[in-house]
């Protein structure tokens, strides 16, 4: 039997890797291959932040493979140059790899089946990443679903396989190996080191998604339903860079969650449980949607968004103060503060500095998009797009337009101590809490004990939170021709 290549892009991980499992069971030499092919990826190659996890992972599975007697074959270019050139070094006769679902990804992967075919090489694809593919889920009426609950009620009602496991022991290897670039060759780590909190925060591979599922299923599942709006505490499962880069799979998430339930004789085990796995169907929906609705990385899903009066920012003053966490209200700063030092965001924040670039700022949602896709380590294009139409009102399922997320009262909710803002906004830590959503409204001597100097140690407000929201529902209410409440 002739080698098979197994092509290796979003799915980082040895166990429930439908790909190497079905080379595996074909019989013959392995031989695992990852290529950076930024110019496959169209216009949305890996920003900064994905490009320093991308290299963690990649070593880690290169660890994983060599101590199943394997290794990772690495390379640089045009994926099918790099794999013709493969074929011919190895004789290989096959290449396997689990789908993606970017627009430009799968016109790339479907141009190249076709021509693997045609030359009689065997090329097979499998679903590895998601657990109900696009293509597979339809409405009542058979189109695309646009609205989350019937979306995800429908999934439900599917049935979920078991993760595959591969087999103990070594992996078939060819007599000789083809030739692999350097890890460090891909370029992928900072130039400038500015990723140290990165390496305090995350362990990427798949190792460390498995002992991050463990930990929260363990702990933090249960309460994960009261637990998941509240940025000050540890109540989520920060897997979705793990989920990104395929060091776990939703099939495996699904059947931990299922473990637990095994014990109650109810599944989901819990209420929190049970928001938890919502949250894989929400990722699951945007890829549903953007495999149905291939513009919406660019575009608004709703057509008159097309038409909306984003406000000028010709200096890009205003861009540039949100980015940094400069805007004067402390939840909108931490959450970008701890963006940039983790490369990650609290959920519920990213709501909040969501909302205030695109209703407060009202500058356009993609620039958001845009600075999340550079700076996030789970930066997906998918659920990156559904996330900004979300709140920018313009997309499937969206949160209204005139719905204007209130800072200091968001603070106040989800931060009440302030543990959040003390810890990312390190300048206002000594202000009492009843202040510290909202420092321009605090007494002078408030202000001098906690050693706060509005404009110097800390700027005050970019905008006015009235005077922000009134513009937006008249911009709003100029698309709609009517009256917002």
């Amino acid at each position: 039997m002739k080698p098979v290549l197994v092509w290796l892009r979003l799915d980082l991980r040895l166990q429930d890797n439908p790909a190497l499992h079905a080379a595996v069971a074909r019989g013959g030499a392995v031989i695992p291959v990852f290529i950076l092919d930024d110019h496959g990826e169209g216009r949305w190659a890996p920003g900064g932040a994905s490009r320093w996890w991308l290299h963690e992972s990649l070593t880690a599975l290169d660890a994983a493979l060599r101590e199943r007697g394997s290794q990772l074959v690495l390379a640089k270019g045009e994926s099918a140059a790099v794999l013709k050139t493969l074929l011919q070094q190895t004789g290989a006769d096959a290449v396997y790899w689990n789908r993606r679902y970017e627009p430009a990804v799968i016109a790339r992967d479907a141009k190249l089946k076709r021509d693997l075919t045609a030359a009689g090489i065997e090329a097979k694809s499998f679903n590895g990443a998601l657990l109900h593919e696009p293509h597979t889920i339809a409405n009542k009426q058979g189109r695309p679903f646009q609205v989350f609950t019937p979306y995800w009620r429908h999934c439900l009602t599917l049935e979920v396989p078991e993760p595959l496991k591969l087999p103990s022991g070594k992996l078939p290897t060819p007599a000789s190996w083809p030739k692999s670039i350097a890890l460090a060759s891909l370029g992928l780590r900072p130039t400038i080191p500015w990723d140290a909190g990165f390496f305090t925060t995350w362990t990427p591979g798949e190792a460390g998604a498995g002992k991050r599922l463990r930990a929260f299923v363990a702990r933090a599942m249960e309460s994960y339903s009261e637990q998941r709006n509240i940025p000050g505490v540890d109540g989520t499962s920060m897997l979705s860079p793990h989920l990104h880069f395929g060091e776990v799979s939703p099939r495996q998430i699904w059947a931990a969650v299922r473990a637990v339930s095994r014990d109650s004789g109810v599944f989901p085990p819990s209420k929190g449980a049970a928001v938890f796995l919502s949250e894989v169907g929400w990722r699951e929906f945007a890829h549903h949607l953007l495999f149905h609705f291939k513009h919406t990385p660019e575009q608004p899903l709703r057509e008159d968004f097309a038409r909306f009066p984003w406000s000028d920012d010709p200096t890009g003053a205003q861009l540039r103060a949100w980015q940094r966490g400069r805007t004067g209200y402390p939840i909108v700063d931490a959450g970008m503060r701890q963006l940039w030092h983790t490369g990650w965001m609290h959920n519920r924040v990213r709501m909040i500095v969501g909302s205030f670039l695109v209703k407060h700022l009202r500058l356009p949602w993609n620039a958001g998009a845009a600075w999340f896709w550079d700076t996030l380590v789970d930066a997906d294009l998918a659920s990156n797009t559904l996330g900004w139409q979300w709140t920018a009102g313009c997309g499937a399922d969206a949160a209204p337009y005139f719905r204007v997320f209130a800072p200091v009262l968001q603070g106040q909710k989800f931060d009440p101590a302030g543990d959040y803002v003390r810890h990312w906004v390190p300048e206002l830590a000594r202000l009492p809490a009843e202040h510290l959503h909202a420092p321009w409204e605090a007494p002078g001597t408030v202000l001098a004990a906690a050693g706060i100097r509005l404009g110097d140690t800390y700027p005050r407000p970019i905008v006015d939170h009235a005077q922000a929201r009134a513009a937006a529902l008249a911009a709003f209410k100029s698309i709609r021709g009517a009256d917002v409440i």
